[in-house]
């Protein structure tokens, strides 16, 4: 009996197992790579197997007749198969396409350095990264400025970028163009921006190649999202020898809507007092400035935003008369800017999301210049070279604008945006009493896709179309991107570009018989990114076309080219407790406008320029230590004296080395209830001479170098806050 079991086993176990039908095969992905650990199965049962490292797999099944056969992976789109399972073996081959995914999609960064709080963003500049750059005194645009591509200009302000002058250079806030983003100008003298680095969340410094959402900068964009609602409700207090300030922020209980407001005194009399300047301030430079916000979450998980500031600031200062040192010149300056920013982000469903942005700013200014005598008295000296340089000059730059952009998620994670803006600038001048005024009504359509192929392939393609009531011209600006996963953290992009601009309201007072100026954008690089390092390499050409010349005539004949290679290194890893970053940019640049009297290296652009910036806090005494050193190559300088119809070059050279080390200090503490941070600052610690041009006599037989007010700048504060401790953010700073 026993032996009738074992034997009636042995034939059940038989047919069972001929029962069974083998089912075997390959996985691989759509571009016939080994695709290993993909999970096979016969849907709806408990049959299936996992490829090998070769790709392969095999398993048997009881199953019998028409049943589907999936393939699986983590990261890659399940695919079925519809078979018919008989007696005999099934060979399948699968071929699964990668799933798309925000995490682990490469990125587009050609010309583009992004920072923030996105998930995907690889992190250059934070707003405590402002805060604590040795010697760029919270200014957003100084810390830029140790980035690659960005020169070292000190008597004038603005972004100057590949060889573009400092108005080719916009902002956006929330998407909508800022019209004056620094305070004004005062000749030789570099100016600051307006903003707070505390005000953004995001910035996006575009040295070339940027999107079509934005245009009317030639050759860079600085793009800085404002924040949203604040973790919780603080107010705040600021103390220094130049200036005073108190602010309050207000969040709600439910943490969907809040309010606040600040306001800020300034005036460096005392200062001035203890540290010599180099020009005589006869009005001390002086600043009021306040600022409101408030923001609302909407139901669908949007947000309102509204932001203005309100600013007011006057200064006056005497030099000695190039042309004749016996008498002054007495520039005067008083200044009102008032800006607006409401925006509107929200979720439509179904894939679509909605960004409105409203704008208005209007900004004043009463100049003057007086030629004086060595008593500070007006006179006329009787010269045409010297007193035609008396002037009073009154403007008013008003700018309006909408913006509205709409986003369509496609499949995947691409996505296509369209929208358009309108803005309408008035500007009012009144030179000697010699009214002008310019009126423009500037639209513009845009169009931009993100397109995700895979998660190592993304194309961002794109088109502007521009139209201007003021010089009655259109243009049409296509942009493309392509960026390639190379491997782990690394990829490549390439960029293209075609961008415009209007010429600058002080030509087109002259004339409006101007067109755009013209510039194409190439650009190809490679990012490397893990947790705590990046590395970054970026070459680039850029042609000028129909360049503003002012002599012989006014017109569109200017060219001219830049081009160059651009290293950037940051780390947070290689020393314990220590940030830093070593930027270098190489520049060939070369421009007929203006007055030049063919291609010449414009006198702000450098050929070799690098930054090396270094942070560390030390727990142990709640102090963090903050250097910056910056060098750059002499920049051309020229004199050009008017020739008949042309101009020639009476002098030129090239300016000493540029070298600057800045520091900064932060010690953080408490007082009483309050939270307390104490800032060191110091600019050009060790005095290094810095000329930045030369200013030339009516005869060019006096030359006079254009240096800083003061070789260094020095300063002291303390910030305390009660409800939030901003110390913790300088304790972590990201490492």
């Amino acid at each position: 009996m026993k032996k009738l079991t074992i034997l009636l086993l042995i034939v059940f176990a038989a047919g069972w197992v001929n029962a069974q039908t083998k089912i075997a095969g390959t996985v691989k992905d759509n571009r016939g790579h080994i695709v290993a650990g993909a999970s096979i199965q016969v849907k709806g049962s408990y049959d299936g197997g996992v490829s090998d490292s070769t790709g392969h797999f095999s398993f048997k099944t009881f199953e019998k007749g028409v049943q589907i056969i999936t393939a699986s992976n983590v990261g890659y789109k399940t695919v079925e198969q519809n078979v018919t399972i008989g007696a005999d073996a099934l060979e399948l081959a699968f071929a699964i396409k990668e799933e798309i995914s925000e995490l682990k999609a490469v990125t587009v960064t050609a010309g583009s350095f992004e920072a923030g709080d996105k998930k995907r963003a690889a992190t250059v500049l934070s707003s405590l990264d402002v805060v604590t750059t040795g010697g760029a005194n919270a200014d957003i645009t100084a810390v830029v400025k140790t980035l690659p591509g960005a020169q070292q200009v000190g008597e004038q302000e603005g972004l100057f970028v590949r060889g573009g002058a400092g108005y080719e250079t916009k902002q956006f806030i929330d998407g909508t163009l800022v019209n004056n983003p620094y305070f004004s100008s005062v000749p030789d003298l570099a100016q600051r921006g307006r903003f707070s680095p505390f005000l953004f969340k995001g910035t996006v410094f575009s040295t070339g190649g940027y999107s079509a959402l934005y245009g009317q900068a030639l050759s860079s964009a600085l793009i800085l999202e404002s924040v949203d609602i604040p973790e919780r409700s603080e107010a705040s207090a600021s103390i220094s020898p130049i200036f005073l300030g108190a602010g309050l922020q207000e969040v709600a209980k439910d943490k969907k809507s809040s309010w606040g407001m600040q306001y800020n005194y300034t005036n460096v009399a005392a200062y001035f007092s203890l540290v010599p300047q180099s020009v005589d301030y006869f009005k001390v430079p002086e600043y009021h400035a306040a600022d409101a916000n408030f923001r609302i979450k909407t139901k669908k998980g949007g947000i309102i935003k509204y932001y203005t500031t309100f600013s007011a600031n006057q200064l006056g200062i005497r030099r000695p008369n190039i042309d004749d040192p016996n008498y002054k010149n007495a520039f005067g300056l008083k200044n009102t800017n008032w800006y607006n920013n409401l925006s509107w982000r929200e979720n439509l469903g179904h894939g679509w999301k909605m960004n409105l942005g409203l704008g208005y700013s209007t900004d004043h200014n009463d100049i003057t210049n007086q030629i004086e005598n060595q008593n500070n008295l007006p006179v006329t000296t009787g010269r045409v070279w010297i007193d035609s340089t008396n002037f009073m000059l009154t403007t008013r730059a008003d700018l309006s604008q909408f913006k509205a952009v709409f986003d369509k998620r496609l499949s995947g994670i691409s996505v296509i945006r369209f929208g358009g803006e309108y803005l309408y600038s008035y500007n009012k001048n009144a030179y000697n009493n010699y009214p002008s005024k310019l009126v423009d009504h500037f639209k513009a359509l845009f169009s931009e896709a993100d397109l995700y192929i895979t998660n190592d392939l993304a194309a961002k393609i794109g088109a502007r179309f521009e139209q201007s009531s003021l010089i009655n011209k259109a243009n049409i600006a296509p942009r493309l991107s392509l960026a390639y996963k190379t491997g782990v953290g690394g990829q490549m992009s390439i960029a293209f570009g075609t961008f415009y601009q209007k010429p600058e309201n002080t030509y087109l007072t002259a004339t409006t018989n101007f067109g755009y100026t013209k510039a194409t954008h190439y650009i190809i690089n490679y990012i490397k990114n893990t947790t705590l390092q990046t590395f970054r390499v970026e070459a680039f050409y850029k042609k000028y076309e129909d360049l503003v010349k002012t002599y012989p005539a006014y017109n569109n004949s200017g060219s001219g080219y830049a081009k160059g290679i651009e290293l950037y290194w940051r780390d947070k890893k290689s020393i314990q407790g220590l940030d830093y970053w070593i930027s270098y940019s190489y520049l060939d640049t070369k421009r007929d406008y203006l007055n030049y009297p063919n291609q010449l290296q414009p006198n702000f652009a450098a050929d070799h320029t690098a930054s090396l910036v270094m942070k560390r806090f030390i727990p142990k005494i709640n102090t963090g230590f903050n250097f910056t050193y910056t060098y750059a190559t002499g920049r051309p300088y020229y004199n050009l004296i008017k020739n008949g119809s042309k101009y020639d070059i009476a002098d030129q050279g090239k300016t000493i080395n540029y070298n600057s080390l800045g520091f900064s200090m932060n010690y953080l503490a408490s007082l009483g209830k309050a939270y307390a941070v104490f800032v060191a600052s110091v600019t050009n610690v060790f005095n290094s001479n810095q000329i930045f041009g030369y200013n030339y006599s009516h005869d060019g037989l006096r030359k006079e170098s254009i240096t800083p007010a003061a070789p260094r700048f020095i300063f002291l504060g303390c910030f305390l806050s009660w409800g939030v401790d901003r110390r913790q953010d300088a304790i972590n700073n990201n490492l």
